[in-house]
């Protein structure tokens, strides 16, 4: 499968494509979770076995007699889980507003023109313009490029950025990581030179 791409002649999707494609493909982004209801979390932090563990001794003092430690237990048993449940709400308000941070503009190529986009509209077969300092919105082969790094550590953890090269039409997708190969990934970030993908 050997392919030349003539980069004069590329134009981009054009805006009506790519509402197509938007439409039938849905955005560029991962399924969110479902909310948790409360009723779900109270469930989770009652079902935790050191939780449940001093729930029942409570409960044992209570038919014991011993009212004191009882109610103490107790007491310590329903502070735990507000916290807990406090948390838990609190955790879920923090990613929820961290997946709207994280998604960034994209520089896509539509009608021969150059147009910036939210990433989650980033569809199959845009052409990206890549540029220092742009976190790469979606998975793509490397069309051109010039001096093109890009770091993918929160992809592999390595500390080094890793040089990107133009595709030439043979080289099958391999893992992230390693210098000269022709892919990018969504998350990674463009840490010098400029290309397109």
């Amino acid at each position: 499968m050997e392919q030349k791409f003539d980069l004069e002649g590329i134009t981009g999707l054009s805006e009506e494509d790519a509402a197509r494609k938007l439409k039938e493909e849905g955005y560029n982004e991962l399924p969110s979770q479902k909310k948790q209801s409360l009723f779900a979390i109270l469930r989770n932090i009652f079902r935790e076995p050191m939780l449940l563990l001093l729930l029942g001794a409570g409960i044992i003092y209570l038919f014991l007699g011993e009212q004191s430690d009882s109610l103490m237990l107790l007491f310590f048993v329903f502070v735990v889980a507000g916290i807990t449940f406090y948390q838990e709400r609190k955790t879920e308000q923090a990613l929820e507003a961290l997946k709207n941070l994280s998604s960034p503009r994209a520089l896509v190529l539509r009608d021969g023109k150059q147009k910036r986009v939210p990433g989650r509209e980033v569809v199959r077969d845009d052409v990206l313009i890549l540029r220092e300092g742009d976190r790469i919105p979606a998975d793509g082969i490397v069309l051109f490029c010039s001096n093109l790094m890009v770091d993918e550590s929160l992809l592999t953890g390595e500390s080094l950025a890793v040089r990107k090269s133009q595709w030439d039409g043979k080289t099958a997708q391999v893992q992230p990581g390693g210098d000269d190969l022709p892919f990018v990934y969504s998350g990674t970030l463009v840490v010098q030179g400029h290309g397109m993908a």
